[in-house]
């Protein structure tokens, strides 16, 4: 009997090393390295490298796309904003959408891993926590208690903020290029057009809605009414009302029958 018991435990002590040693049979990757499924995957840099880093630039920056890594941007835009352009893209851009329920292939547990991973490495906002900001949508604004954006206003506005650096007519000037190239205003939306007024390109050199003009920063309406004016050199009247879609403000073109959101 005790022969018996000494062989059971042999046996058993033996499959113990076996089962250990196959945890560390060569060649098998570390749990970090094993295989992951593209919806389970949730680390920041692995989604924003695949999805974002190709227009936005590896560090948020120096893209062909506005910047992200940018503080002044993330304390304009609000994570609800961020988190709806990222779903759902931007009709009539370059902007796609990446959520599932839009055709792309991120989960909202992914898309919000990207807006918190933006906000918590790039975002600053106790520096802008004395700065009255601007609202960011058009909507925003109108709540907020200004008027909806006028063109004959937004020409003056153009003229005493933006003409130095575009041109007089908007066309170009030593300091920046033409803000009306068809090109360019077919690919932008009305929002884009409004973010760039308020937060700049800083990567391109364009000030923010405070430095425009030196100690005279531009007020809501004015920018509600300069948006207006380039809104509608491209044909197009803007229209208030929220597009579902995008989070974006739309506008429809008088001519031509083009709608854009």
């Amino acid at each position: 009997m005790t022969m018996k018991r000494c062989v059971l435990a042999a046996m058993v002590m033996l499959a113990t090393f076996v089962v250990a040693g196959c945890s560390r049979l060569p060649g098998k990757p570390k749990a970090e390295e094993r295989w992951v499924a593209p919806a389970q995957i949730t680390d920041f840099n692995q989604l924003y490298s695949q999805s974002c880093a190709g227009c936005h630039g590896t560090d948020g920056r120096l893209g062909s796309a506005r910047p992200l890594n940018d503080p002044l941007y993330l304390a304009v835009a609000n994570a609800d904003a961020l988190r709806e352009v990222t779903a759902k893209g931007v009709a009539g851009t370059a902007m796609p959408p990446f959520a599932e329920q839009s055709g792309g292939s991120l989960t909202d547990k992914q898309i919000d891993a990207l807006v918190e991973g933006m906000r918590s490495r790039w975002g600053r906002p106790n520096d802008f926590k004395d700065v009255a900001l601007p609202p960011y949508s058009l909507q925003d604004a109108i709540n907020s208690g200004s008027g909806p954006g006028d063109t004959q206003r937004g020409a003056n506005v153009f003229a005493t903020y933006c003409a130095r650096c575009h041109g007089a007519d908007g066309r170009g000037g030593a300091l920046g290029g033409s803000v009306v190239n068809p090109n360019f205003l077919a690919l932008a939306s009305d929002q884009s057009l409004r973010t760039t007024t308020i937060v700049g390109r800083p990567d391109l050199g364009k000030p923010d809605w405070r430095a425009n003009v030196s100690d005279h920063p531009m007020s809501p309406q004015e920018i509600s009414d300069v948006v207006a004016w380039l809104v509608a050199q491209r044909g197009n009247k803007l229209v208030v009302g929220q597009d579902t879609s995008n989070s974006q403000v739309s506008s429809t073109k008088v001519a031509g029958g083009l709608k854009r959101e």
